[in-house]
């Protein structure tokens, strides 16, 4: 039996499939989000915030942890990193991916995860 698996980007913010999706993280006091936006959400984003970001006592910073994701810069992630594996794995052998019970999980599969959710 051959399975086929479709992986669908969509904007968290329209609800729109595009192939031009791009996740960013959102801290605020401490506590994070990730949103995948096309570039005209992301645009709308950053219109939003920006006199946030450019007021006169603003500071920048960077947290630990935020920005492009390690799978994202091609670096492989384990345990570390806070994933649930047993998660991925379920999710993996659900949807045609070979995965071993115990190990590393690889990064294609955890990124295959990531995009589709």
């Amino acid at each position: 039996m051959a399975q086929k698996v479709v992986t669908l980007y969509t904007d968290d913010l329209t609800g729109e499939e595009s192939t031009e999706i791009d996740t960013y993280t959102l801290l605020v006091n401490g506590a994070g989000v990730e949103i995948d936006l096309t570039p005209d959400s992301h645009d709308k984003l950053m219109e939003a915030l920006s006199p946030f970001l450019h007021a006169d006592g603003a500071r920048r910073v960077r947290a630990p942890g935020t920005g492009r994701t390690r799978a994202a810069r091609g670096q492989s992630s384990g345990p570390a990193d806070g994933r649930d594996t047993a998660t991925i794995r379920a999710w993996a052998k659900d949807n045609g991916f070979e995965v071993n019970d115990r190990g590393r999980v690889p990064a294609p599969v955890i990124e295959a995860y990531e995009k589709a959710h």
